[in-house]
């Protein structure tokens, strides 16, 4: 029978070391991790998404307000209310303000949207602003996250199927899985090289459909914007597959100030400033193949503060004093509202405008106003107020801050 093994002090010393060297090792991925910089406090009682307002009420007065400096329209999910401000994420209760969960990271938060019933955050590492998480919006669960090259600084936008990621020099959209779908422009490593049709271009804007991704971009030798009309979903998402792209000629060279105002179906809307002289503002349709198929004329030029929001089912123009509304069906003006302070938004079948004495009710075919509700909003806020409607509440996002009205 052989003799039993028996530890020796050498053993014990190096089994000891072995001990002490997992312990740093598992200290220092834990210090690094992304876990150690991310707070994430779930709701204990879900938010509940709230009937549909059945008419507009006569009647609202402010019920409470929260810092919001990173959005710029207010943001509703599955009954919660969501403000973003320096690097967290909360979801407040619509009829207190009272926080009912957190997301935060000890990072820069770049752009938040809601999308799917989730809250879509991005947050800024070394590869720019490529850290992305979606969050369940009646309680903050995490539902997925994904990370990609990115810019510095983003904007995101959701058209009903897509979440669009939109920087400087990149595009991606991404699906509700937060698979992406499409990767245009800078491409730090591509894995197929001369993948992308352009290079070195600057994006100006973009907008996206089910069925269209939209990009205005100015590339180096080409005497004014150009515009590429592209598939949301190609076979192969680091492969653009483009229906059309075009230098727009109504420009005069060096023409600023162009920006894509909205897209539907396989249509397009472009802000066209003019050059001051014989050439005035006007709205521009540009078909699935980028080739333009009508011009409206503005009024004046868009305010550099201009915003868009689609309302109900068409899309609200702000220009810094009036409201232009879109089509649904082919982006052609429809009416216009004067003393504007913002887009507006939709709520029991009308359209509520804020005005500087309170909010206009508006008939969303006719543009006619049809009620008044007055209040004072007791802050300095001259525009753009944007608004958004959970249940029969209305929000408006003043400057940095959210403000809830009931």
């Amino acid at each position: 029978m052989l003799a039993p093994e028996r530890r020796s002090r050498g053993d014990l010393i190096a089994a000891a070391l072995i001990v002490v060297f997992v312990i740093a090792a598992a200290t220092v991925v834990w210090l690094r991790s992304d876990a150690r910089g991310t707070t994430s406090i779930t709701a204990e009682f879900p938010a509940v998404q709230p009937e549909t307002a059945l008419s507009v009420p006569e009647n609202l007065g402010e019920r409470w307000r929260a810092d919001s400096g990173v959005t710029d329209l207010p943001l509703v999910a599955e009954g919660a209310v969501v403000t973003a401000d320096g690097d967290a994420v909360i979801g407040r209760d619509p009829a207190t303000g009272d926080e009912i969960w957190r997301y935060q990271r000890n990072m820069p938060l770049c752009d938040v949207i809601s999308a799917w019933g989730d809250v879509v955050a991005v947050y800024r590492d070394r590869r720019g602003c490529s850290q992305v998480t979606a969050l369940r919006g009646s309680d903050g669960l995490r539902q997925g996250n994904r990370t990609s090259d990115a810019d510095d600084a983003v904007n995101l936008g959701f058209d009903g199927t897509y979440v669009r990621s939109q920087g400087a020099t990149r595009i991606e959209l991404w699906r509700s899985d937060l698979v992406r779908t499409v990767e245009y422009g800078r491409i730090d490593a591509p894995v197929n090289p001369n993948s992308q049709p352009r290079s070195g271009c600057t994006i100006d804007s973009a907008a996206s459909s089910s069925s269209k991704l939209a990009v205005l971009e100015r590339c180096p030798g080409e005497p004014t914007d150009r515009l590429t009309v592209q598939n949301p979903a190609p076979k192969d998402a680091q492969k653009p597959e483009e229906s059309g792209s075009v230098v727009l000629e109504e420009l005069s060279p060096g023409t600023s100030g162009v920006r894509i105002l909205a897209t539907a179906g396989d249509k397009t809307a472009l802000y066209l400033p003019g050059d001051g002289g014989a050439s005035k503002p006007r709205i521009g349709v540009f078909d699935g193949n980028a080739k333009a198929i009508a011009q409206y004329p503005l009024p004046a030029l868009l305010s550099p503060d201009a915003k868009v929001s689609k309302v109900g089912t068409g899309y609200n123009i702000w220009t810094g004093s009036q409201v232009v509304a879109l089509s649904s069906t082919d982006l052609a003006p429809l009416w216009t509202f004067d003393g504007a302070l913002g887009p507006g938004g939709a709520m029991a079948g009308r359209t509520l405008i804020p005005v500087a004495d309170g909010i206009a009710v508006v008939d969303p075919i006719t543009g006619q106003q049809q009620s008044r509700i007055t209040f004072a909003r007791n802050d300095s806020a001259s525009g753009p107020i944007t608004t958004a409607v959970l249940g029969n509440y209305v929000f408006e996002q003043r400057g940095s801050q959210l403000v809830a009205l009931g």
